[in-house]
């Protein structure tokens, strides 16, 4: 005998109905589960390796990209993330702040080796300077799990 179940539309017109009216039990929720998330997260730290790392992962990734394919993307930027982007953005100025600070410190504390005549790869190498600072910063804060 067949299990009778809804049509996926009916399911879908239901979920886009009551679910926005559930904000303030995301929120409750949501709100005060950082610490439990961080441990969780960090303790899952293997399994990521190695979903990350297993034989097909490329083909697997590659299949989700094709699978929500250029019209989804679109379509989302449009109704989702244009009127998220103004608030997100204001919502993230403390972290953008905290983010950049380190690699504005670095970049305050170099020492550049001498300015060389234009077009001279001894100015090349000044860029060098401040990206082999800023990618040894880069990797000090992620080793201190900043």
């Amino acid at each position: 005998m067949a299990i009778k179940v809804k049509s996926a539309e009916e399911v879908a017109r239901k979920w886009a109905e009551v679910t926005p009216q559930r904000g303030a039990y995301y929120e409750a929720g949501a709100g005060v589960a950082g610490a439990e998330w961080e441990a969780k997260t960090a303790a899952a730290a293997s399994a990521y390796r190695a979903a990350v790392t297993a034989p097909n992962i490329e083909t697997m990734f590659r299949g989700g990209v094709k699978r929500a394919g250029a019209s989804k993307y679109e379509r989302k930027v449009k109704d989702v993330g244009a009127a998220r982007f103004g608030p997100g953005v204001a919502a993230a100025q403390a972290d953008m702040q905290n983010g950049v600070e380190p690699m504005l410190s670095t970049i305050a504390a170099l020492t550049l080796s001498a300015r060389a005549p234009r077009g001279s790869d001894a100015n090349y190498r000044r860029v060098q300077e401040v990206g082999t600072a800023l990618h040894k910063k880069r990797l000090a804060l992620r080793a201190a799990g900043a």
